[in-house]
């Protein structure tokens, strides 16, 4: 697909499809007409001899200095290779990739009032997958992400290093000139429109959406499988149960699992003696859907926060619909950081509830009439004992990682920035929890697979056989011990491509 940029806002969609798969982009005609038009009134203002911030003076603190006509290229040159002021290990190539298509869709809103030039180099650079070097840290979230695009905006200069498709490291000048790219040579206004906005951390947020679209499903089918493995009721499942109290993640969730085990022989053999033995499952069985609707309201509230930043135009100053060019807040992460932070606390939570379910698997005393630990032979075999620890060790950081990053606050250029985000680093910790979430997952469904062997004769369901039959073209079935790093990596895979998802829709349809 070829992602146009200009024509309203983009899709969450377009920007994973241009972040992570490398798709090109072209301008829309009338968008940098408009932009051209926008860049006639900061030409104006360049020109007059009132001050005015972001065009003739300094930034944060120092905007009371006037600054003359002949040094405003050396001050837009000035505050970009200040501001290109990392540190750390370097940032994912989808992030920085991310963060420039947010930027180039601002700068196309036409109320930044750079020149044409400025958006048609950064499209270039973008199609011809040059990445420059970003690292960790550097941003406080307002105002914005300044670090992060303040080193992207060297490489457009032709200053830096970058990476080019292949991964090879060059500096900025070597990549732009072999892709035939003149370097930018900033005028008033540009250098500031270029490092001013939320991009970085709205950038992350879009991909983790993306992702945890397809892991809240995931859990749904591990749901299921560990309610079958464990030889559970799905009675508590049923739709009028789950309507009296109709929050509508919950209603999709229990729906979802209804589905997957309708028609298991192992649970219709299980009922008589359930109702006997057992009466009520787990918590982490019986309350699935609450805590995994929450987290599907959860997205669904983040994903309308992104949707309106992906409508919005980010700088200070802008030039307003009626031409004046005004100082305003709109830089400041605090939207964007909350929702990442909210994430990070019900990402916890869903593989918090997902290991206490495989945790079920492996205990004697819990898992009706299953081997120790799912092992061939226990006590000469461990079978899945320490796959539980890796959850467990997993969870404990995503726990960690749940604490917000966006009650913090530290003050910043010399107390005129005296309240930031940390939007920046909410979306760093988001995107190792979503890691950690679906190697959680991949552990349960791992198990729960081996679980549902064991059942035999009795046979799973149609929609949680397809899952097991998707484990089984990377895992053998149940044996003795193995090297179970590759076998739980392999799940880890299907997980995060979809691949198990995939084949689970092939049997019973689209999940809600």
């Amino acid at each position: 697909m070829t992602v146009t940029v200009g024509l309203g806002a983009l899709s969450i969609d377009e920007v994973v499809a241009v972040a992570r798969h490398g798709e090109q982009v072209v301008l829309c005609p009338d968008a940098l007409a408009q932009v051209a038009s926008t860049r006639g009134r900061i030409e104006e203002l360049a020109n007059d001899p009132t001050p005015v911030y972001g065009i003739s003076t300094g930034f944060g603190a120092l905007a009371r200095r006037h600054i003359p006509t002949e040094l405003r290229t050396q001050l837009q040159r000035s505050l970009v290779r200040s501001h290109a002021a990392g540190s750390g290990p370097e940032v994912e190539r989808e992030v920085v990739r991310a963060l420039m298509l947010l930027r180039l869709s601002t700068l196309m809103t036409a109320r930044t009032g750079v020149r044409p030039v400025v958006a048609e180099t950064y499209a270039a650079v973008l199609n011809a997958h040059i990445t420059p070097v970003v690292h960790e840290y550097g941003s406080l979230g307002c105002s914005g992400d300044l670090a992060p695009l303040a080193h992207c905006a060297m490489a457009l200069m032709g200053e830096g290093p970058v990476r080019l498709a292949s991964g090879e490291r060059v500096d900025a000048a070597t990549a732009l000139a072999d892709a035939a790219i003149t370097p930018l040579v900033l005028e008033e206004k540009e250098g500031l429109a270029l490092i001013n906005g939320t991009d970085g951390m709205l950038g992350m947020l879009c991909l983790a959406l993306h992702d945890l679209e397809v892991l809240v499903k995931t859990s749904d089918v591990a749901t299921a499988l560990t309610l079958e493995g464990l030889r559970g009721t799905a009675a508590v499942f049923d739709e009028d149960l789950q309507m009296l109290r109709p929050h509508p993640g919950q209603a999709a969730s229990a729906k979802n699992v209804r589905r997957l085990v309708s028609g298991s022989e192992i649970l219709a053999a299980a009922q008589e003696e359930f109702a006997q033995s057992h009466v009520q499952d787990a918590y982490s069985v019986r309350c699935a859907p609450q805590v995994a609707g929450g987290v599907r309201d959860t997205i669904a509230h983040a994903r309308l926060v992104a949707q309106r930043e992906l409508a919005a135009a980010i700088d200070n100053p802008v030039v307003a619909v009626d031409g004046r060019v005004a100082s305003n807040g709109n830089f400041h992460g605090a939207p964007v950081a909350y929702v990442l932070d909210f994430l990070a606390i019900v990402v916890a939570d869903l593989a918090s509830i997902s290991e206490r379910r495989t945790d079920r698997f492996l205990d004697v005393s819990r898992n009706r009439g299953l081997n120790a630990f799912l092992a061939d032979d226990p006590g000469v075999d461990s079978g899945h004992m320490i796959a539980q620890y890796t959850q467990a060790g997993i969870v404990s950081e995503l726990k960690r990682n749940a604490n917000p990053a966006s009650v913090d606050s530290i003050p910043s250029s010399a107390m005129q920035e005296d309240h930031v985000s940390m939007g920046w680093a909410a979306g760093r910790k988001l995107r190792r929890s979503v890691d950690g979430l679906a190697r959680v997952l991949a552990v349960e469904v791992l198990t729960a697979a081996r679980a549902i062997d064991f059942r035999a004769p009795f046979s799973p369901a149609a929609g949680t056989q397809a899952a097991v039959n998707c484990v089984r073209t990377a895992v053998a079935g149940p044996g003795t011990d193995r090297f179970l790093a590759p076998e739980i990596e392999a799940v880890v895979n299907m997980v995060t491509t979809a691949s198990l998802l995939r084949e689970v829709e092939d049997a019973v349809g689209e999940l809600a």
